[in-house]
């Protein structure tokens, strides 16, 4: 039998839910690209709860109970005297969001000597050493797409907050003004804006498609080009890199994992060639922007504005710079966590468990890295060294 260690985060301020906003979600079969939403063979939970916390639980206890497993959650990962470093010494499987990552290190690695399975209940798995776990034979998951179009959704939300100055304005509101010089003095029209994404993978791709209807002029750069009808039916820009692309751009948002290519790509050299006034969208991962070179970008006016709600380390440090720079639209992560989102990336956690433990093949885009070896989307989305 196993051991299954699931780092999740803090149930809400004022406890569990007992009731929610709306009662039941649309049903959804297919992703765009034609693949099958998660097929476990069952569910213990009800889709459009609050699965994602530590009362959640991922919906998983009863399963794994009953075929004789132990499950441990806990929210508290960080240092030498955290649940989870007490707990990850004899974990078999080690299940983590991106949302509130446990960092699996090399020195982490090294210590989890019974560790074979790490499962990322969403989408991108950096937060685990890939090239550690290819070296200790680890098996690394993630539910791929399942929170592809809730990211995607997110990003038009920042980019059109940031343009159209919402959060300053709202704020008017909240405090009981109506000073509309003060709302609309930074406040634009996204259309005929020049706008392109640092990757084109399934939400990079994603938010191209529904920016399209506001008659914007879109660009993207890839290490996989997309088909020629896809560039001419969207009107794209392809760009050999993203240093040839931003300089043109009003808008950037990033839509790319992190691994050592693009970790630090946003730090001062590059934002320097962008576009005085420009918009600047995070929702990857919080290193592949230079954290004090945003900051200094905002501050001097190079760039207008900043939004994401992707951080390092997270959860964010009460004093990061990030929290009190100018012109921000900065939220916790929260993008791809949408409850919408949970009961695809739950399902999709214990179809993972479900396939391991039974010995039959995980979905091979689910992989990232197994046989010692990148694998599946892992191969196409990651490097290593």
């Amino acid at each position: 039998m196993a051991k299954i260690l699931c780092v999740l985060y803090d149930d809400p301020v004022d406890g569990y839910p007992a009731t929610y906003a709306r009662d039941d979600l649309p049903v959804i079969s297919r992703y765009p690209d034609g693949q099958t939403l998660p097929t476990p063979a069952g569910i213990d939970f009800t889709p459009g709860h609050l699965l994602g916390s530590v009362t959640g639980e991922l919906g998983l206890r009863s399963y794994l109970e009953s075929a004789g497993h132990t499950l441990v959650v806990t929210s508290d990962k960080e240092g030498p005297d955290s649940v989870f470093e007490r707990e990850l010494v004899d974990a078999d499987v080690v299940i983590s969001q991106p949302f509130w990552p446990a960092y699996l290190t090399p020195e982490r690695i090294a210590k989890a000597r019974n560790l074979k399975l790490a499962v990322t209940a969403g989408i991108g798995s950096d937060h685990v050493d890939l090239a550690a776990a290819i070296d200790a034979g680890i098996t690394v998951a993630e539910v791929t797409y399942c929170n592809s179009i809730s990211v995607a959704e997110h990003v038009v939300m920042m980019i059109l907050g940031l343009v159209r100055n919402y959060i300053p304005s709202y704020q008017i509101v909240v405090d009981g003004g109506w000073n509309i010089a003060d709302a609309v003095s930074r406040s634009y029209d996204l259309e005929g804006m020049q706008v392109g994404t640092v990757a084109a993978g399934r939400i990079g791709l994603a938010v191209l498609r529904r920016l399209a209807p506001f008659d914007v002029r879109l660009h993207y750069t890839d290490r996989h080009r997309l088909p020629a009808d896809v560039e001419e039916e969207l009107g794209l820009t392809f760009h050999a890199s993203t240093q040839e692309m931003v300089p043109h751009l009003d808008v950037v948002t990033i839509n790319a994992p992190l691994h050592p290519e693009t970790e630090g790509l946003f730090g001062d050299k590059l934002l320097g060639t962008m576009k005085r006034g420009a918009y600047l969208i995070n929702t990857a991962r919080g290193k592949i922007a230079d954290r004090d070179a945003i900051v200094r970008a905002l501050e001097s006016g190079q760039l207008a504005g900043y939004a994401g709600d992707v951080w390092y380390p997270q959860p964010a440090p009460a004093d990061h710079p990030w929290r009190s720079m100018p012109h921000h639209g900065m939220t916790p992560h929260i993008s791809g966590s949408s409850l919408s989102a949970q009961a695809r990336y739950a399902a999709g956690t214990r179809e993972i468990l479900e396939s391991w433990f039974s010995g039959t093949p995980i979905r091979d885009e689910y992989l990232i890295v197994d046989g010692g070896k990148l694998a599946g989307t892992g191969a196409h989305s990651y490097s290593t060294r």
